[in-house]
């Protein structure tokens, strides 16, 4: 090897090792908001720091960069029932199954998810813009009454624009079913749509809305006591919707899709 390419790939090595460093940095620093955001979802929120400072990375590199710093997240996964579709109310048709959403404000998908506390669990009821991917509404309970969902759709018809024709879809729930709730929908003119029986995969926007809220962003953790999950709830929900890339959305955020319309 010649003097002069000695030199060349000293400096393109000592290059490298700096521009790993300075990737590292800001990943540990957006792990710190979002410590269980995806690799590809990572690079893309951190593109445009990259970008400024001079660094290109590649998606295999910075894979295998996350891989060598043990830096990969893992999905944990685990379940708990809280739909209960034995009750006598009436249940409606699925109006969403060959709906094709164009912008926010068409449809709303509903879903509760447990939270686990070392006093007994919570239960999270959330409401979504299906286009959007916003959370336009939610709400925490100690219990699986109808009021804490309808605490998160009050929230979600507040946003609603005038002559807006919006659908609302959900599992067949009773708290979705119940006469409370389906005269809040009425009201507010929102056409009600539910999946069909045992079809969850129905409502899977919104299913996978409660996967990422606790496997990305620690709600699937168990909390030491009941007051500390509101306040965990409203840190992850703006994380989600103001700093989450999505795929489907081109990797934009839920918020400035949802005010773009």
């Amino acid at each position: 090897m010649t003097r002069q390419n000695f030199y060349k790939s000293r400096k393109q090595r000592l290059r490298r090792e700096v521009d790993e460093s300075l990737v590292l940095s800001l990943v540990h620093c957006e792990r710190a908001l979002q410590p269980r955001l995806g690799a590809r979802k990572l690079l893309r929120r951190l593109r445009r720091e990259l970008i400024q400072t001079g660094v290109s990375i590649g998606r295999d590199r910075f894979l295998g960069l996350l891989w060598k710093h043990d830096l990969l997240v893992v999905c944990k996964r685990r379940s708990a029932r809280t739909t209960d579709s034995r009750h006598g109310w009436r249940v409606y048709e699925n109006l969403l199954r060959d709906l094709a959403l164009t912008l926010p404000h068409q449809a709303l998908v509903s879903d509760i998810t447990y939270i686990r506390t070392a006093q007994g669990f919570m239960y999270l009821s959330l409401v979504m813009d299906a286009f959007s991917r916003k959370i336009v509404g939610c709400d925490c309970s100690d219990g699986l009454e109808a009021e804490g969902a309808m605490r998160a759709l009050s929230m979600a018809l507040k946003q609603l624009p005038a002559g807006h024709g919006a659908i609302h879809h959900s599992d067949r729930g009773c708290q979705y079913c119940c006469g409370d709730y389906i005269a809040m929908l009425q009201r507010a003119g929102v056409g009600i749509s539910m999946t069909q029986e045992n079809h969850c995969y129905e409502n899977a926007q919104a299913e996978r809305l409660n996967g990422i809220l606790k496997q990305e962003y620690g709600l699937g953790e168990t909390f030491l006591g009941k007051r500390e999950v509101p306040a965990a709830v409203a840190e992850a929900v703006w994380l989600y919707n103001e700093h989450r890339p999505h795929e489907a959305l081109k990797y934009e955020y839920p918020s400035r899709v949802h005010a773009a319309a």
